[in-house]
């Protein structure tokens, strides 16, 4: 058992090391996208399911379409000096079939519902993979953006940590000036110890946002990339009307749930077919003689051709075939109260969703705002310290309003970015 446990820990070892020698990857926002898709086990088994329904619909489809066959066979009964053998109806001591056989339905409309019924399916198969599509892409933008803001918040936290420790330099130049009391020195050490556990609290939150993304977009462990900032480029947020439009027209939830009803309609109409009757045909050309040849012994042609129609009627199952219509109808009934609900939730969801970004979108410039205002109230606060004029919790106090309005502003950046993408998730890229 140790000996496992030391070869798991080399391999994890040798993976990390060869993780580090690989040259950093620089990754922007499509890069990470695309590059999820492709190793998303979630997204891949979406779209395998979506392959998998398609091919039920190609293999419906084909259930309506004439079959041709090659037959052959040979069956041996036992002679007791009659022409036929021991067994009266296999027509002789040796029986040879060989034969093609067209087949076809000329009313089935059971195979017809069913062909239906698998179109809808793949219809809501492709929604699904559509959902699962935007899911993902969703989750990236969040993981993406939150490396982004992790590296700025580490970038403000060591801004801050200087802006302390040079106020610790201008409260010990004070004190050997006979300026101010040690009391403040103290205060300032103490502000330049914290900023220091900010700035590793923040160093370690940039360390795991990094690898909650790399698990998204690498299939191998690697920590050595890489990400754009382009916080400030956004999209600008349409009218609300179009993004109403767009949710309407490419919304997979609602394709999703309108295909599922479809679905449940088409099988009904196959459960009702059972109790209807169908009618085939099949037509056969070759041979079923005694002799495997073109011509029997006397002379007589062997290779012929024969058609029969066939008609199935429904007299009696037990009442099997109305239940399953039942069933249908239940599943019908169920599916066309999910498509209410989801229309339901799709316009409520449209409206929190659009608010939600057009609030973040208008927060920022007052975040901006707030922050340039920070910065000048620390400017301003420490030259009144300088000057004798304020004390050191009021530049404390600056301090720590000017980290939060840097993180605030980088946040706000952030939360539209995450608005737009929860947003597009209903609509689609716009």
């Amino acid at each position: 058992m140790r000996d496992v446990t030391l070869t798991a820990g080399v391999a994890l070892v040798a993976c990390a090391a060869l993780a580090q020698a690989q040259p950093a990857v620089p990754l922007t926002l499509p890069d990470a996208l695309e590059r999820a898709r492709a190793n998303a086990p979630a997204l891949l088994a979406a779209a395998n399911a979506a392959l998998i329904a398609h091919e039920d619909t190609v293999q419906a489809k084909a259930a309506l379409l004439p079959t041709a066959n090659w037959f052959n066979q040979f069956i041996y009964t036992q002679p007791n000096s009659t022409p036929t053998g021991v067994f009266v109806p296999n027509d002789g001591p040796h029986v040879y079939y060989n034969q093609a056989n067209v087949h076809g339905d000329i009313f089935a409309p059971g195979k017809r519902a069913d062909y239906h019924r698998a179109e809808a399916a793949e219809a809501v198969a492709r929604a699904k993979a559509d959902i699962a599509a935007r899911g993902l892409a969703a989750t990236v933008v969040e993981n993406y953006y939150g490396l982004v803001v992790g590296a700025r918040r580490y970038a403000n936290a060591q801004q801050s940590q200087r802006e302390a420790e040079q106020f610790l330099d201008i409260t010990e130049k004070q004190e050997q000036g006979g300026e101010v009391a040690h009391s403040d020195v103290v205060t300032a050490e103490i502000l330049v110890e914290q900023r220091r556990r900010d700035t590793q609290d923040a160093q370690l939150a940039e360390q795991k946002a990094r690898l909650g993304l790399a698990v998204l977009v690498f299939p191998e462990f690697r920590q050595d990339f890489t990400v754009a900032d382009d916080l400030a480029s956004a999209v600008a947020l349409p009218e609300f009307p179009r993004i109403q439009s767009m949710a309407t027209a490419n919304n997979p939830d609602l394709r999703a749930a309108m295909a599922t009803v479809q679905q449940q309609e088409y099988e009904i109409k196959s459960a009702r077919s059972a109790l209807y009757p169908t009618l085939s045909v099949d037509y056969f050309f070759g041979i079923e003689a005694n002799q495997y040849a073109l011509h029997d012994y006397q002379g007589h042609n062997n290779l012929g051709s024969v058609a029969q129609a066939t008609l199935n009627v429904p007299l009696w199952t037990w009442g099997a075939a109305r239940s399953r219509v039942r069933q249908s109808e239940l599943r019908l009934r169920q599916a066309q109260a999910d498509l209410s609900l989801t229309q339901r939730e799709l316009l409520a969801n449209l409206y929190s969703f659009y608010q939600e970004a057009d609030l973040a979108s208008a927060q920022i410039a007052s975040l901006r705002r707030s922050l340039d205002l920070s910065t000048e109230s620390l400017r301003l606060t420490l030259l009144r310290y300088q000057a004798g004029e304020a004390t050191v919790l009021e530049v404390k106090d600056a301090q720590t309003t000017l980290t939060q309005a840097r993180n605030a502003a980088d946040d706000g950046l952030v939360r539209y970015r995450l608005a737009i993408a929860t947003l597009q998730t209903l609509t689609g890229a716009f």
